[in-house]
């Protein structure tokens, strides 16, 4: 553990009550709570962590745990709804640390299952998704009520999150009753005197961009800047939010809708598609540096069928550069002279050309060029690789000599018994796939991954022709046209467009039939390779290395494992899920320029797994810079001060990958500078005992503190309140509305409820429904089956429609709404459904608050729920009879279900076959005549009658 660290516990084990820690991140915040837990002990009682929503968290706390203490501790275990109440009663009596889910938590407390007398305290992990209304704020307020001995501590390493909103720290301070809060950013004295102490030897190195790309990333930023500008023209968002830097982030998208969800139904088609545009935009320039040429082109070709008759982005001035040169990077496409479309002289700058003629036997690979029969056009690849590949090798061929040279020297080292140098090298890279794509650069030649891509490209466009051809429609289906090259061709563009782009459509389907011809030549005689595609052919055979269930480490080409890198991996005994860590090992034979090449191991940043500690790797190479992972290695050499440690920056020169890395550095300290203004001016409500007081402090003070009465009532005695109580569905504690209804003074009674989410009174059933609740459930069907049994057994069934307080109070805008029913409007779906349920109550709710408030006056002259009775509606008994079953006062319940499942029968003619005939004997022996005047057709009455008249076979 680094000695910042042990300051962070050391602060925190001062206060009994707890605090609310934000650090930095990549300050190895999972590394903190397992030292935490190594220092609890079962003498002090139950410790409860309540599970973060990201599983790899948990993982990285016990693996550290392990790593810290391997004999003596504990894994902590996790308690779930799968485990009977008694067995939870006595793990939670039994002293140790478990992760807990929320909702079972809340549960366990209401019912008073959880003897809060033996719990030390709460440890949260997610302080900045904690809100007044969330769960952990609930589970918080009660278990605080019933034990303030115990401490809760509540920890955040995102503290951009912590100032997004009007005194985000305060209000989660007073939610979760704590005093203390302790800001640990990156500046602070006791973090950068350790982590400066000793850094490790760092490399920075900028790559240029290639000239397409420098133009690519120009025209994304200036169609950018217009869409911008056009949103500023609206007047609905802070326009200090609204600049290229902040666009960079995903967090801009939150800052964006935050702002205009409130009045989204009010706003015109085109703000909310700038508003999606500009997430587009974002992707862009991330991919742009993220993957090689022909994905791009891919990914282009996507966006033009999804976004090209609704985009503004599209529209744009400069956005046709972005495609011109995205395909410049791929192909060329140059007449059979040598000469270019716009009558230019051939460019010499291309690093491979291959030549492919429509319905030519002959073709010339490498320099010289055919014509195509049709339009004297020929397709010229490029194939542009990215440039960081080649720096990549380069720097991996540099870490091979210095370790050759050095290799006496580490033999030295090694008897002395001081392993400080393993020699693994590890590629930290943003996703799975660029991981898989740069252990084949390295594996085989940047330039044969650059053709199977482009072959694969190819091929997708054939298959998709293929589709096309097989539908034998006149006109393509709307999403195949562009994918299969072709490019919507708007009427008003000029006739030399259309060529242009039919010639370059037919170029690229006569390259593709060329390639599948030769593949499938290849199936029959695999002898008979062109050397050209044998790369491409072959790669079809090869093992898939994208298996997430694959081992931690692959070896390359077979070659021998290095043993030290294996009782390394042997060591830790990890076995990391969903993480790509690929090893190659030495592949000098595919090597452009014959040098040898160190074992590498591939990382994934996504992935988030505690790499550096089980890996332990003497040189780290960043491909995708990432602030997060930097301090990782930061802390990493801090803990292993006598580790030589060596790390490798590769960025775009003046690109926007360096313009995001340095962005959230900055973005991180001006949080942590407003979190320490937002300190010295925090004012924090304590009780007489020094206990911190909640939101909801003026209703403890009226439980608590006697108040004199207004004397002229009743000589100053109170009137005493009537205890409102809701019996809720063990379900609905994902919500936050049970929360809110204990902030009103409502007693919560969770129970297994088969009809309903919500019981006010004997009478009065709520089925709660949130708005993307209410779309699934229409779409489903489960809503009219959920309606049916309310009406059923309840006198006032109720459907709640509750929206979100931040986001617009309607479905769409009244000029989206038509004067027909439409099977697809929601406004006719509810429409059919009142009209079919006449005695459903409808509520629309605008808020958390406004629902608890008409509960509150729904409740005001009801008689409170039986809970008892609550849990047995619905639930047939031993004897199959259904308590308060209202259809089964007027009807035989069960011989109508009966008839309905008999052929012929259906939803429309059952009812006036039950006016007809008085039993199912009467029906069985009504004449054909008659069943047809009832069903309302022969037909469906032969059928009937055929069914009823049927042999049953017997084994007589």
């Amino acid at each position: 553990m680094v000695q910042f660290q042990e300051h962070i516990i050391t602060e925190l084990l001062e206060d009994s009550n707890g605090g609310l820690v934000i650090l930095s991140s990549g300050l190895s915040l999972s590394k903190l709570i397992s030292s935490l837990l190594l220092l609890h002990s079962s003498s002090q009682g139950t410790l409860l962590l309540l599970s973060p929503s990201s599983t790899t968290l948990k993982s990285k706390i016990n693996f550290h745990l392990k790593t810290l203490n391997p004999q003596f501790y504990q894994i902590p275990s996790e308690i779930t709804a799968d485990l009977p109440a008694h067995h939870r009663h006595s793990l939670y009596t039994s002293g140790n640390a478990f992760f807990i889910t929320a909702r079972i938590l809340i549960v366990d407390l209401l019912t008073n299952r959880l003897p809060t007398s033996k719990i030390a305290g709460i440890v949260l992990l997610n302080a900045h998704s904690i809100s007044e209304t969330s769960t952990e704020a609930f589970i918080v307020r009660i278990f605080r009520s019933l034990n303030r001995d115990a401490y809760v501590r509540a920890f955040s390493d995102k503290p951009h999150a912590m100032v997004s909103g009007f005194a985000k720290a305060e209000r989660t301070m007073k939610c979760l009753f704590l005093r203390r809060l302790h800001l640990w950013p990156r500046f602070q004295v006791y973090v950068s005197q350790e982590l400066e102490r000793d850094p490790p030897d760092v490399v920075d190195i900028r790559v240029p961009m290639t000239r397409y790309m420098v133009g690519i990333q120009k025209a994304i930023i200036e169609v950018m800047d217009a869409c911008l500008k056009e949103m500023r023209k609206t007047n609905k968002v802070d326009i200090e939010d609204l600049t290229v830097e902040n666009g960079l982030f995903k967090s801009f998208d939150e800052i964006v809708r935050r702002q205009l969800d409130p009045i989204w139904h009010t706003l015109g088609k085109k703000t909310k598609q700038l508003v999606s545009d500009l997430k587009t935009l974002r992707k862009l320039l991330d991919y742009l540096v993220r993957y090689d040429a022909v994905t791009y082109l891919k990914y282009l070709d996507t966006l033009r069928v999804s976004e090209s008759f609704r985009s503004v982005w599209i529209f744009a001035e400069a956005s046709y550069k972005i495609f011109d040169y995205a395909k410049k990077r791929v192909f060329h496409l140059v007449r059979s002279d040598g000469t270019k479309l716009n009558g230019q002289s051939k460019g010499g700058k291309n690093k491979k050309k291959k030549v492919k003629g429509d319905n030519k036997d002959t073709e010339e690979v490498d320099g010289t060029s055919s014509a195509s029969s049709n339009a004297g056009l020929v397709l010229e690849e490029v194939l542009e690789e990215a440039p960081k590949w080649k720096v990549l090798r380069e720097v991996l061929e540099e870490v091979e000599e210095e370790r050759q040279k050095q290799g006496t020297l580490r033999e030295e080292v090694l008897a002395e018994g001081e392993d400080t140098d393993n020699g693994i090298v590890l590629v930290a890279c943003k996703d799975e796939m660029s991981c898989l794509q740069l252990e084949e650069c390295i594996t085989n030649s940047p330039k044969k991954v650059m053709r199977e891509e482009w072959a694969k490209y190819l091929l997708n466009k054939v298959q998709l022709r293929d589709i096309v051809h097989k539908k034998k429609k006149p006109k393509d289906p709307k999403g195949f046209g562009i994918l299969d090259g072709v490019t919507p061709i708007a009427p008003a563009q000029k006739m030399e467009t259309s060529t242009i782009n039919k010639q370059e459509h037919d170029a690229l389907l006569a390259a593709a039939s060329e390639l599948k011809k030769r593949v499938e030549n290849v199936h029959v005689v695999e002898d008979t390779l062109q050397p050209d595609f044998s790369g491409q052919v072959r790669s079809k055979g090869k093992r898939k290395l994208g298996n997430r269930n694959s081992p931690i480490i692959v070896d390359g080409l077979g070659a021998q494992t290095d043993n030290k890198d294996a009782s390394t991996s042997e060591k830790t005994g990890m076995s990391v899920d969903n993480m790509v860590l690929r090893r190659h090992t030495n592949p000098d034979s595919a090597s452009g320029s014959g040098k040898p090449l160190p074992p590498v191991h591939f990382y994934a940043l996504e992935s988030d797994q505690p790499v550096l500690d089980i890996l332990k790797p003497s040189i780290i190479i960043v491909y995708h810079p990432d602030m997060a992972f930097v301090r990782e290695i930061e802390v990493y050499k801090a803990e292993n001060p006598s580790k030589r440690l060596k790390v490798y920056f590769i960025f775009y020169e003046d690109s926007t990958e360096v313009q995001k890395f340095e962005a959230s550095i900055r973005r991180e300290n001006g949080a942590f500078e407003s979190l320490i203004r937002q300190k010295s001016m925090m004012m924090i409500p304590v009780d007489q005992g020094g206990h911190c007081l909640g939101l909801n402090s003026t209703l403890e003070a009226d439980l608590n503190t006697p108040q004199n009465s207004i004397t002229r009532k009743a000589g100053g005695r109170k009137e005493v309140d009537k205890d409102m109580q809701v019996i809720v569905d063990m379900r609905e504690f994902m919500s936050s509305l049970p929360n809110v209804l204990h902030q009103k003074g409502m007693r919560i009674i969770p129970v297994t409820l088969e009809v309903g989410d919500y019981i006010l009174s004997p009478l009065i059933c709520v089925e709660r429904k949130s708005i993307q609740d209410l779309f699934m459930s229409f779409t489903s069907g489960r809503l009219y089956h959920q309606v049916e049994t309310m009406v059923r057994y309840y006198r006032i069934p109720v459907l709640l429609i509750e929206f979100s307080q931040d986001k617009s109070f309607s479905f769409q805008s009244a000029s989206d709404i038509g004067d027909d029913v439409t099977p697809n409007s929601i406004i006719s779906k509810l429409s059919l459904l009142a009209l079919h349920f006449p005695r459903l109550r409808i509520i629309w709710s605008r808020s958390l608050h406004a629902t608890a408030e008409i509960f509150a006056s729904l409740k005001a002259n009801q008689d409170e729920p039986d809970e008892t009775k609550a849990m047995r509606v619905g639930v047939p008994s031993e004897e199959g009879i259904v308590e308060d079953d209202v259809r089964a006062e007027n009807y035989n319940t069960s011989a109508v279900e009966f008839l309905r499942r008999l052929p012929g029968v259906t939803d429309s003619n059952y009812r006036a076959i039950m006016d007809g005939c008085t039993s199912l004997a009467e029906l069985a022996l009504l004449p054909l005549e008659k069943l047809a005047e009832l069903m309302g057709g022969h037909k469906a009455a032969r059928t009937l009658r055929e069914f009823l008249d049927a042999k049953y076979p017997t084994l007589l």
